[in-house]
Parts: C-alpha cells; structure tokens; sequence
C-alpha cells in the first residue's frame, strides 16, 4: 500500500475541531448540594426523627427496669448505631450493602417487646446476643426476602403493624401511672394531668401548625412537658452531672452475649418483620425520586438493616428500620440527593458521641415520656389500620386472617401468663405479641393465598404481591 502524502498529517480533524461533550448531569439522588444547604437539609431529616429514635431507649430500659446512667449509655450507642447505618444506606459499602438512596434509618419499635420479653426470662446478655443472631440471620437471608416480597403483602404487614402498636400502649400507660398499683402515687391525677397537658399540645400542633412545625410536635411536646415538670418536682438531672462530655459507647456493656435458641428465633422473626417495614419506605423512596429499586438494590439496602443487629447488638444499642418520617419529609421538600441523609448520618453519630445529651434524654419524667409514646404507639397501630385498606377483603378469607392474626397477636398482651404452663421456649416465642402475630398472619396467608387448598373451584384471593405502604418505626 502508497503511503500517504504528507498533506495528510496536517489535515485538521473532526474530533480536534469539535467542542468538547458536556458533561452527563448527575441523577438528582446522587447531586452534591452546597456545604450549608447539605447541613440544615440534614440537620432537618435529624429533628424529624429523633424523638421516634431515642423513645425506643427511653420505653426499653423503663420496661427492663435500668438505671438512668444506663438508659444514657442505650441512647448514645442508638444514635451511633443509627447514624453508621444511615451513612451506610445514603453512601453504600460496595456491591454489599446500603440501597444508595435518602434514607434515614433509626431503632424501631418492632423489636421493643420481644426485647421487653426476653429480658425478663433470661437477662440483658440474651436480649443483645440473640439481637446479634437475629442481625447475621438478616445478611443471610436479606436476598432471598428480596426476591420472595410477595409472601409479606399488605395483608401480613398492615396486621402485624397493628399489633406492635397496641402492644406498646400498656408501655406508655405505665411510665404515664406507674407499674405498682399499690404505689402511694399511682395514677396520680397530676401525671394524669401532665399527660393529658402533653397529649393536647401534640394534636395542637398538629392541627394549627405548619410544614415541618407539624413532624416537630412529639419533639416538642417532650420539651414543654420536662419545663412544666420541672416545678412538679417530676425532673432529677443529677446523673448528667456525672456523665462525660465526649465518648463512644463501649462495646458488650452487660457482658458477653448469651445467645437462647427461643430468644434468637424471636428476633429473628422481628428481623422479617423489619425488612418488611423498610422494604416499603425504601420502595415509596425509589418511586419518589425516580430511581426505581431493583432486587439487587433492595436486597443491599435489607443487609443494611441485618448489619444493624450485629451492630446494636455488640454496642447495646437497637436494630434500625428505614424511617417513614424522613420518608414524608423526601416527599415534602422534594429534596432527592442522598447526600442530605448523609450529613443526617453523621450528625447522628456526631450526638451519640456525647454522653452527657444521653443522660439528660434517659432523665425525662415518665409521665412525659408516657405521654409521647401513647400518640406515637397509637399512631403506629392507626398506621397499620391504613395499611390494611389496601386489602381486598370481598370473595375472599382475607377479614379471617386478620381477626385471627390480632386475637393470636393480643393474646399475650391482655393475658401476660397465658402460656405459664408452657416450656420457656414456647414462652418466649408465642409470649411476644409482635412474633406471634407475623407467625400467623404469615402462616395464614400462605394457607389461604397461595396454596391452592380448600373449598373445590376456589382460586387463591388476589392479594396485591405489592408490599405494604411505608410504616411508621
């Protein structure tokens, strides 16, 4: 072949002459915003849910009868462990875990009675070393749920949500009276009244309020109640004096887990009920921001949630869910990059670093605390209620399913000793109100939706496969 004339190495290009491609614009999930618009956006997602997070806390050790400095310790390891999962959710670790989206995790009430439970039959060592099962179990199977999502439709989900929420009101109402009804100051009408004070300001602010004031009104509501208690001689901050200023909560502090095998199997049922609740928030966050889920993602996003067994597990912290709350808040100020859940990451684990807020937190009087939780306990089991209207209930055994599911779930709950003369194991796994109900609903809509058992002629009920809507934690 000629070679080529030597004009030719002086032709000017295309390529040279063309102006430089612009640049692909970033999805909105993955847009960097300004430092300062990144930290009041994340300093938002904080407020919003930080009452939801440290109640579990405060509810938990009042139940398990600890000490204030410890009920501290429990806050501070909550809100590391909430802030390392949030981060790991909004930033991912590899093709491993987190969903890559603005979610903003916390410890959720799901796993508060089991723990309650367990703690009473066999020690504080059970509760976190069955928590640490449960959170291994969650990476094993976080692909599996993923792929089978369909058998935790709205039925299964909308039941169980209702059941966690009424299990807790007895909760609320004993940090409200007291425990003891024998106690000089049980019911006293003036915690009555500082409940009853507190409960009216929520739904105050809840109908005369606006925009964010509104997501706001339990957190300030905990506020006003400890001013107003503060005269009533209900306040004792004595122990924040003793607590230090900066420190990370210490690992496995009520010793080396213990791990009972009716214990695990109890946490890790309420590890499936978790996944169910994030599965829906993590689905609602996808469509919100247009960037739909695939099995993959999902799957990464649960393992992040199985992660924060193992983690609150070893720091005496709790398992974290995806919160609605901030879930609410992507959809009001239509603020998609995941970076804004970031910053709430770190600022949560910015707060668990300081030990004295824990103390002050862990020394809130019952009766506000009480008072808190009852709106946010009822407010879960409405949650639930709404959930399952999106049930079809016509020309099937739907109505069933949940009447038995409920009464099965409530069980427990009306009738404390019901199951006393049975082995400990069975105790502890049908004792919980919260495991024995997904254990039936989940059992029953298997039977009734998707074995082809029963009646001749009749085809399994067209139970939506979608899961349910997002859930409150």
């Amino acid at each position: 072949m000629a070679d080529a004339p030597p004009t030719a190495d002086l032709a000017p290009t295309t390529t040279a002459e063309a102006p430089p491609a612009e640049a692909a614009e970033p999805h909105p999930v993955d847009r960097l915003l300004p430092p300062a618009r990144l930290g009041l956006l994340g300093l938002q997602h904080v407020l919003v849910m930080y009452t939801g997070c440290v109640t579990v806390p405060l509810v938990f050790g009042a139940a398990a009868k600890l000490g204030v400095s410890t009920i501290g310790l429990l806050i501070n390891a909550d809100l590391v462990v909430a802030g390392v999962i949030t981060l790991i959710q909004a930033l991912g670790v590899g093709k491993l875990l987190g969903v890559r989206l603005p979610i903003v995790a916390g410890a959720t009430f799901t796993a508060v009675t089991p723990m309650i439970l367990i703690a009473g039959q066999y020690g504080m060592p059970a509760v976190y070393g069955s928590m640490m099962l449960a959170g291994v179990f969650g990476l094993l199977v976080a692909l599996p749920f993923a792929r089978a999502v369909r058998f935790f439709p709205p039925l299964v989900s909308g039941s169980v949500i209702t059941v966690i929420g009424l299990s807790l009101i007895g909760v609320a109402v004993g940090l409200i009276a007291g425990n003891d009804s024998t106690a000089k100051d049980y019911a006293a009408p003036s915690h009555l009244a500082l409940a009853a004070g507190i409960i009216v300001f929520i739904i105050g602010v809840n109908r005369f309020g606006r925009g964010i004031l509104t997501q706001l009104a339990v957190l300030l509501g905990l506020v006003l109640g400890t001013l107003v208690a503060i005269p009533m001689g209900l306040t004792d901050f004595s122990s924040v004096g003793h607590a230090g200023w900066f420190g990370l909560p210490g690992l496995f502090h009520f010793g080396a887990p213990q791990f009972p095998a009716a214990a695990v199997i109890s946490m890790c049922v309420v590890m499936l009920v978790i996944f169910t609740e994030s599965t829906a928030d993590m689905l609602a966050v996808g469509e919100m921001t247009g960037r739909p889920l695939s099995t993959g993602d999902l799957a990464r996003g649960l393992a992040a949630d199985g992660l924060s067994g193992i983690l609150g597990g070893a720091m005496n912290a709790f398992m974290d869910t995806a919160f609605a709350q901030n879930v609410g808040l992507v959809g009001m100020t239509r603020v998609r990059s995941r970076y804004v859940a970031a910053v709430a990451g770190a600022i949560l684990v910015l707060l668990g670093a300081i030990p004295k807020l824990g103390a002050v937190v862990a020394s809130l009087p019952g009766p506000v605390i009480g008072a808190a939780g009852l709106v946010m306990f009822a407010t879960v089991t409405a949650v639930g209620i709404n959930t399952l209207r999106t049930v079809r209930f016509e020309g099937t055994d739907n109505l069933l399913i949940v009447a038995v599911s409920l009464g099965v779930g409530m069980l427990p709950v009306v009738a404390p000793s019901i199951y006393h003369g049975l082995p400990q194991w069975f105790q502890t796994i049908a004792g919980s109100a919260i495991t024995s109900a997904t254990l039936t609903a989940f059992a029953l809509n298997l039977f009734f939706n998707h074995l082809r058992l029963g009646r001749p002629g009749d085809a399994p009920s067209a139970e939506s496969a979608e899961p349910a809507p997002a859930a409150a934690p």
